[in-house]
């Protein structure tokens, strides 16, 4: 953006890293806003821009990675529409798409022209399905060749699609309801275990952090126990399991591959987190 006049000759502007840029009256850019411009109406509402920017930007994230994640049909008309917002143009671009017959990278949206695409061929199409979906990378057939290509592409994906950590169901579960292979981890305190939950983005509920996948046209709980006693005593982590809305629990052979891939990716990265006891050698 343009410089704007602030006080004592000085001008500011919103820098590409979005930090408020200053220089002087002779137009040296300085390393920082002088502490005398601190509350400059002008440097304030740079500033209130800039987290309003940011918070933007999640909420597009947000938005697309649930699209993904929920494999859900997104209208053209609509990724044509925000393509012109740079903040949902950097959530969609290099996303691996799916428009009818074609699946392809997602390069370009326009409203007179459709999408562009990169398909697995290497050639550039122009599609105008009525909608789109963003499959999960569970669902992705062709997810190693999808990788290798990215790469040669050299693809940036801002939502983590391709390289989002996966986990197939194993082909015999037999009758059970839950998982143990994340149980027995050890927090010092249950306040760590709750803290890492909120870094990651998943919410506690009794004692269980919850992630809420949609997957057959219904809402399916992953649920992994990390105990509800004090927040600052010891605590270990449990079983992880499936539910339905209601509470009822579901046999494993019931859960899809994306509540799956996703409720044991949950997991796996609170599991990360837990105190790991050092070994000593003899």
């Amino acid at each position: 953006m343009g410089w704007l006049e602030a006080a004592s000759g000085y001008q500011v502007r919103l820098g590409e890293n979005g930090r408020v840029q200053c220089r002087n009256g002779k137009g040296k850019l300085l390393s920082s806003v002088p502490a005398s411009l601190k509350d400059d109406p002008r440097v304030v509402q740079l500033r209130q821009l800039a987290e309003w920017l940011s918070r933007h930007r999640a909420e597009c994230l947000a938005a697309v990675d649930s699209w993904m994640v929920r494999s859900l049909p997104v209208p053209t008309a609509l990724v044509a529409e925000v393509w012109a917002d740079e903040a949902w143009a950097e959530a969609l671009r290099d996303l691996v798409v799916t428009a009818g017959a074609e699946t392809g990278f997602l390069r370009d949206a326009d409203p007179e022209r459709g999408l562009g695409l990169v398909t697995l061929d290497g050639d550039t199409r122009r599609v105008r399905p009525e909608a789109v979906a963003i499959p999960h990378p569970v669902l992705l057939e062709d997810l190693e060749e999808l990788r290798e290509f990215g790469a040669e592409l050299g693809v940036e994906q801002r939502v983590h699609q391709l390289f989002r950590q996966t986990f197939a169901r194993p082909a015999q579960v037999g009758g059970r309801t839950s998982v143990d292979d994340y149980s027995g981890g050890r927090f010092e305190q249950l306040n760590h275990a709750l803290g890492r939950c909120r870094t990651l983005g998943y919410p506690v509920r009794g004692g269980d952090a919850v992630y809420s996948a949609f997957e057959d046209g219904r809402v399916v709980e992953a649920r992994y126990w990390l105990g509800s006693d004090y927040p600052e005593g010891e605590t270990w982590t449990g079983e992880l399991r499936w539910a339905l809305e209601d509470g009822t629990a579901l046999p494993l052979t019931d859960v899809g591959p994306v509540a799956w891939s996703e409720g044991m990716r949950m997991a796996a990265a609170i599991h990360a987190g837990r105190v790991v006891e050092e070994v000593v050698a003899p």
